[in-house]
């Protein structure tokens, strides 16, 4: 590895790889989706400035996050293009996605902490499925895992939880 001299101000494809660990591929990727984007010098190559890296990194921990990058390339067009962006203007950006944030934080810590319990998906496969779900009573709510997706079970709905045995069918 070569390095990225600390005061380069642009960096060529190769060196934002190199920094970024992101294979160049990738990146030419990331620019034909509109997340990052590049000057083209007289011989044509590319040239980044290097907060392109800070929006690499971004994109890169939003997607083991499982977050699309079309919502990942929304936000990134909220960042200023005539300046490299600055601590407020992440701040602003980290403040809009703090809710579907701290909705994805529940979702995983549920599937970590309820999936060895009833889900309300409808299999009915285990001991607490009869208690929870009795007759899959959730099923007329609609389709999917009634009792952990957030989506169809909010965070704030004690009733959802599977901690808590579903009411009884009337």
């Amino acid at each position: 590895m070569t390095g990225v001299a600390w005061n380069a101000k642009e960096l060529t494809v190769g060196q934002l790889a190199e920094r970024s660990g992101v294979a160049v591929s990738a990146l030419h990727f990331y620019e034909a989706k509109g997340l990052i984007t590049s000057r083209r010098t007289a011989g044509n190559q590319r040239r980044y400035t290097r907060d392109t890296l800070r929006r690499v990194a971004f994109v890169r921990l939003a997607q083991r996050l499982g977050i699309p990058l079309k919502t990942v390339r929304e936000a990134l067009a909220e960042l200023p293009e005539e300046r490299t962006p600055n601590r407020d203007d992440w701040a602003q950006l980290s403040s809009t996605w703090r809710a579907e944030l701290d909705d994805r934080i529940e979702q995983l810590q549920r599937l970590r902490d309820d999936l060895s319990d009833c889900i309300g998906c409808g299999c009915l496969s285990l001991d607490r499925c009869p208690v929870a779900n009795p007759h899959d009573r959730l099923g007329r709510e609609g389709p999917g895992a009634r009792r952990i997706d957030t989506r169809l079970c909010p965070p704030q709905s004690a009733y959802c939880a599977p901690s808590q045995p579903a009411a009884p069918t009337p």
